[in-house]
């Protein structure tokens, strides 16, 4: 019988211009199903994968967003974004896609620190 871990997921990654951002939630989504505490951390320009109304086909790339919205469906209800980030950014957490909570620089090293596995992508 396997223990159940807790895997977070640094996401710093815009969501186009290369496949890390899309790894990260198949990532994300794929542990879920092993029954896997998933925490999700955007932060850098791994904010913009959770603005809404992205229209990725004009560059020929698909959309991600439909992972972000499965993520309560597969029990992923730890998603975080960098306080630091969202301001650096000046976004805010009322214009996100899905619900995150934001948190500061020392709350995200107690998350990390607390993990059992941590994938920085």
């Amino acid at each position: 019988m396997s223990k159940t871990r807790t895997i977070t997921l640094l996401i710093q990654q815009a969501p186009y211009g290369s496949s890390k951002a899309k790894a990260a939630l198949d990532m994300a989504l794929s542990a879920a199903v092993f029954e896997q505490n998933v925490q999700l951390i955007f932060m850098s320009d791994g904010i913009f994968q959770l603005l809404p109304d992205q229209q990725p086909a004009d560059i020929l790339a698909k959309n991600t967003s439909a992972a972000l919205t499965a993520l309560p469906l597969y029990g992923i209800e730890s998603v975080y974004v960098d306080a630091a980030s969202l301001q650096h950014r000046n976004l805010s957490l009322e214009g996100l896609a899905i619900d995150a909570e934001s948190v500061s620089t020392e709350q995200l090293a107690t998350l990390i620190h607390e993990s059992d596995v941590l994938v920085a992508l």
